[in-house]
């Protein structure tokens, strides 16, 4: 029997899973801390990924050690501190500040369908990742990435591309990342053995 379900999330051990869903074959890898997010189906992370207000798409790779939609502090203030936001943990008579909790939390990165995110990168707040877009491991992420892009580098810019764009639009107008379990399996070996055009030419795209 395959180790995934397509009813319940493969989480490792060690994890902290707050407020999130997980579509079918999802796993989660050991001691990463998903809050507030939405992975879509056949996603995955690798060890001690610290994922927040993010949606993830389909057939996402994200290896280990990646951030996405890492947290920030108030910057236009006199301090930057948690004793602003968490006050209730320095004082008995103080309540958290629910309104920066609020933005924090709308504040959502976008990561598209089949895209990689490499080790130890890091995708900032608001970020899109296009469908199929490439980020190298180690890099910082600070705008977003069109479709089929691959970068590198802190600040992330622009390597090269995964697919020409004629062949990244028919990628996603064929939305394969849609297909039944049942038709992806009957597709494997093409999937593995064609080029992306050839692929494209057989199916449709």
């Amino acid at each position: 029997m395959p180790r995934l379900s397509a009813t319940t999330p493969f989480i490792h051990p060690e994890c902290e899973i707050t407020d999130s869903t997980f579509g079918a074959f999802v796993e989660i890898g050991k001691g990463s801390r998903i809050a507030h997010g939405i992975f879509g189906d056949y996603s995955y992370c690798d060890r001690y990924a610290d994922i927040a207000n993010a949606e993830i798409g389909k057939f996402a790779n994200i290896a280990a050690f990646v951030r996405i939609g890492a947290t920030d502090h108030p910057l236009h203030t006199a301090a930057c501190h948690h004793f602003l936001y968490r006050s209730a943990d320095y004082w008995d008579d103080a309540t958290n500040d629910d309104a920066f909790f609020a933005h924090r939390k709308s504040r959502t990165a976008y990561v598209g369908h089949d895209t990689w995110i490499g080790a130890g990168a890091m995708i900032k707040p608001e970020v899109t990742l296009g469908h199929g877009a490439v980020v190298a491991a180690g890099a910082v992420v600070t705008k977003d990435v069109e479709p089929y892009t691959i970068v590198a580098g802190t600040p992330a810019k622009t390597l090269r591309l995964r697919q020409p764009r004629d062949i990244a639009e028919r990628l996603i107008a064929l939305g394969w990342w849609d297909w039944s379990h049942d038709t992806l399996r009957a597709a494997l070996p093409d999937f593995r053995m064609m080029t992306a055009a050839a692929f494209l030419e057989k199916y449709g795209g």
